[in-house]
């Protein structure tokens, strides 16, 4: 949860990948609190009420899972409207003439989402999907040891750099909104 704060406030792309790990978590505990809290959140060491306030966000998004229907896969409808935002405004960035680098990191990018889509799997998502579901990918290869090949790994750094970018606009644009 606090993680889960921090990350919305300051990286919209990384707050984005932390809640999917969360959604897998809370799958892997079966959507059920008391197993959560035994298996998971009896491991921080935090004061009563931070326990407390924890414990409900946890409990609550749960809830959200087993209402909306993902208990066993896709993505609570507040990560879809995140996902959705943001490729709102890539979509924006990338028509735009005024965004250069953007639309550089963006063409860095495009061949490994035109790769990615070619081998299955990736044909009916937004691009943007595309790159968050390599990240996450990646990401749970790393946490399983499992090895990532050189190739793997630049796009990696290319598409984080997208979305690093992304993630910035975002911000600007909610503090000051851009002019297109």
């Amino acid at each position: 949860m606090f993680i889960a704060n921090r990350l919305k406030d300051t990286n919209r792309a990384e707050f984005l990948l932390y809640m999917w790990q969360v959604e897998d978590l809370l799958r892997a505990n079966g959507c059920d609190i008391d197993r959560l809290r035994a298996n998971y959140l009896s491991k921080f060491d935090l004061p009563d009420d931070q326990r407390q306030q924890m414990e409900q966000w946890y409990a609550d998004l749960c809830e959200m899972m087993r209402s909306e229907g993902v208990k066993e896969n896709g993505h609570l409808q507040i990560n879809i409207n995140t996902l959705q935002s943001l490729a709102e405004l890539h979509e924006r960035l990338v028509a735009s003439p005024k965004f250069p680098f953007y639309r550089a990191a963006y063409y860095k990018v495009l061949p490994y989402i035109v790769e990615i889509r070619n081998r299955g799997g990736h044909k009916d998502e937004s691009e943007l999907q595309t790159c968050f579901d390599v990240l996450y990918g990646v990401m749970l290869l790393r946490l399983q040891k499992k090895p990532v090949t050189p190739e793997t790994e630049a796009a990696v750094k290319d598409i984080s750099t997208l979305l690093g970018q992304l993630s910035d606009y975002y911000f600007k644009d909610r503090e000051d909104p851009i002019e297109w």
